[in-house]
């Protein structure tokens, strides 16, 4: 890191929900977000979080042709750049990611292609990847920089990476960066479920994230976006500091795998820790899935890096699941909560001992193609 970055406000809609006191509270809750759908479990945004999406939705006629991760991309940015007190006259960077975009539009679309053998008119800019962010910064009136990617699952961390780099290289002032998933689909659930990660059985808790002695998969999918804003330097107030990046890429034997040491997790947290003593390291807020190889490969990582010094250990999947490309972004929300709080989040399930401090937080992420992504947040 060539200077620290402040991160100024962050903002989320999730099954968790979209006020801040009610997410920190349903976090404190012995409680879990999933529901039963067509036999399936899945993470949906609460009734009232669904209630303010078709409002926003219904609020302006070009909204109605967008897909629910636009929609739930431009809800949480309002949100966030309301709480940083931002104006669009500062011309701000944008880099929202998603892993699959806009899934149901998309889907939607081609049923009517196969049906017609034509295409609707729109079908193509509301399904491109670029989709979310170009209507964030339409919708907020920024003339800042504006960027979309996708790099899996560790999508919404790379878009904080970016941003990072955007403000150390002195071309903007101030940065939005995050994740939106809509991915509770038809298709995008069966292909998880073609992968056999998902979860079949209904427990106190169905996705068993960070439990080692499960016996099969767990991954549930989930929806929602993330957002934060970053400053340079430490800004007086700011939520947390970000005192270190790491990044990391491994050479893959399956295309959907890691490997057994998760070597791209340990390039990414070494790379995250810099001259820092492990030691230092209270929290570490896991990407585990709830699959048995992604949950043990991640934690095989973590026994290399920190030996038998082990950090304490949670994840926001047990409750929320799996949201994609924004999931990376609302373990940061999560980390930041639990130090503004100076509270733990425990995993129930899961024998370990708790932080006598909350000082520093690592928050991980990974997608397919083995690419890591560690943040190192202070307050």
């Amino acid at each position: 890191m060539n200077q620290p970055i402040s991160i100024t406000a962050i903002s989320s809609i999730s099954p968790l929900g979209f006020i801040k006191e009610t997410i920190w509270g349903n976090y404190k809750s012995n409680a879990h977000f999933f529901n039963e759908k067509d036999g399936t479990f899945v993470a949906e945004l609460s009734r009232e979080a669904k209630k303010e999406i078709e409002k926003l939705r219904q609020s302006n006629t070009k909204y109605k042709q967008l897909d629910d991760s636009v929609l739930f991309g431009i809800f949480s940015a309002r949100e966030v750049i309301k709480e940083a007190g931002w104006s669009a006259s500062d011309n701000f960077g944008i880099n929202i990611g998603s892993s699959r975009g806009a899934t149901g539009l998309f889907e939607t679309y081609f049923e009517s292609f196969l049906n017609k053998n034509k295409a609707e008119t729109l079908s193509s800019p509301t399904t491109t990847l670029g989709n979310i962010s170009s209507w964030v910064a339409h919708d907020l009136q920024t003339q800042g920089p504006e960027i979309s990617h996708s790099i899996t699952c560790s999508t919404a961390l790379h878009a904080m990476l970016n941003g990072v780099a955007w403000l150390n290289s002195g071309m903007c002032n101030k940065f939005l960066v995050g994740g939106s998933e809509a991915p509770l689909t038809p298709f995008t659930i069966a292909q998880m479920k073609a992968l056999k990660i998902y979860a079949r059985k209904d427990n106190a808790y169905p996705c068993r994230a960070l439990d080692f002695n499960k016996t099969e998969n767990t991954m549930i999918l989930g929806e929602g976006a993330a957002m934060a804003c970053l400053e340079k330097g430490k800004i007086e107030n700011a939520l947390a500091i970000i005192e270190g990046i790491g990044y990391g890429t491994e050479l893959l034997e399956h295309n959907a795998s890691l490997s057994t040491n998760a070597d791209c997790f340990q390039r990414s947290m070494r790379m995250a820790l810099g001259d820092l003593n492990p030691e230092d390291i209270d929290i570490i807020v896991t990407h585990t899935p709830g699959t048995i190889k992604g949950d043990f490969a991640e934690y095989n990582a973590i026994n290399q890096i920190f030996c038998n010094k082990i950090p304490s250990l949670t994840t926001n999947k047990m409750k929320v699941g799996h949201s994609l490309g924004a999931s990376g972004l609302l373990s940061i929300e999560m980390a930041v909560l639990m130090l503004n709080h100076q509270t733990f989040i425990d995993i129930p399930y899961l024998e370990q001992s708790r932080p006598k401090k909350i000082s520093k937080i690592m928050i991980n992420a990974v997608g397919f193609g083995g690419n890591a992504v560690t943040i190192l947040l202070s307050k």
